[in-house]
């Protein structure tokens, strides 16, 4: 199995900056793509930002050139920094990370999501 912890949320004003960690951990034996997905009030979840295992990322529409995507394959970790914050951008942040990992059944290749952390942009 693998565990995801994420944190960094939080309270902040718009135009302010955040930075999101998520770590994994568990009996991983390699990890492939990471990224983070939000979901906003009144909204479906959706797709924020990825990461390849060479470190290709892609962004949405909404976020490009504000967030930036980051992994440290050492640490089986994925970053997210959040600059220019707006009141849209706020909602709940959920990190999904594919790997491979043992599970007592063997071996499998599965996706894995975090808890959750809240962002919030106000004044």
């Amino acid at each position: 199995q693998v565990q995801l912890v994420e944190s960094g949320g939080g309270l902040v004003q718009p135009g302010g900056s955040l930075r999101l960690s998520c770590a994994a951990s568990g009996r991983i034996l390699h990890v492939y793509d990471m990224g983070w997905y939000r979901q906003t009030p009144g909204k479906q979840r959706e797709l924020v930002a990825t990461i390849s295992n060479d470190e290709i990322s892609t962004y949405s529409e909404p976020i490009k050139g504000r967030f930036t995507i980051s992994r440290d394959n050492a640490k089986n970790t994925v970053y997210l920094q959040m600059n220019s914050l707006k009141p849209e951008d706020t909602g709940v942040y959920s990190c999904r990370v594919e790997s491979t990992a043992v599970v007592p059944d063997g071996v499998e290749r599965n996706e894995w999501w975090g808890q959750g952390t809240q962002v919030t942009v106000s004044s």
